[in-house]
């Protein structure tokens, strides 16, 4: 799968479960090479944006434009462009984590034409790479999702609170990995999306977003 620089636009945004609005009149652009932090109080809805920007869910108002080259993309092939790490992810779990990456990288292909051993190395799981996920610890999980997220050939990159359930150690791999990911030498560049609410995930980010100002 070629990827290719991408954009997505909002236009005027909204989303609503049943009356209340969650958040509405979101307007941003957000392109290759850059980074983004939606930052604000647990319930506030950064979740909820995220996934809606990411066509996870669809919006109450408002467009939503992916472009290439400033030209529109279609939904399909939107999808192939974006890969998500989130504590509510689900992992199949009745495979180990070899079989994992194996099963991931058929529709989903790895970065640089990487192996699933060089990622499971990268991952610093190469002790349980034959071990079935559902015998894997929170934090592992959680570092499995982590480096499908990064090492995945995608343009758009959602990040939802990164470094739950990971020790000071799998907090510093986090940041190290998320760092080399936004490198300028990053091929091709991509879009980060993260929501959070500890700026040790988002320290490096000079775009921090407060959601709370679309709160009507």
């Amino acid at each position: 799968m070629k990827t290719a620089n991408l954009t997505l636009v909002a236009e005027q945004i909204g989303k609503k479960y049943r009356r209340e609005w969650i958040f509405r009149g979101v307007d941003l652009t957000l392109s290759a090479g850059n980074s983004y932090t939606f930052v604000g109080p647990n319930g506030s809805g950064k979740s909820t944006l995220l996934q809606v920007l990411a066509g996870m869910q669809p919006s109450s108002a408002g467009k939503l434009t992916y472009l290439r080259n400033e030209q529109p993309i279609d939904d399909e092939d939107w999808y192939r462009q974006i890969v998500l790490a989130a504590p509510y992810l689900e992992l199949i779990e009745e495979l180990t984590l070899l079989e994992l990456l194996d099963f991931h990288r058929r529709f989903k292909p790895f970065r640089n034409g990487a192996e699933p051993l060089e990622l499971i190395e990268q991952m610093q799981l190469t002790h349980a790479r034959n071990k079935e996920i559902k015998f894997f610890s929170s934090g592992m999980k959680q570092r499995v999702k982590l480096g499908l997220a990064f090492f995945s050939e995608a343009s758009i990159v959602l990040l939802d609170e990164p470094t739950s359930n990971l020790d000071r150690q799998g907090a510093a791999w986090y940041h190290d990995h998320v760092t080399r990911l936004i490198a300028p030498a990053t091929t091709p560049p991509v879009v980060l999306l993260i929501g959070s609410n500890q700026p040790s995930e988002y320290d490096f980010c000079p775009n921090v977003i407060d959601v709370m100002q679309w709160k009507q």
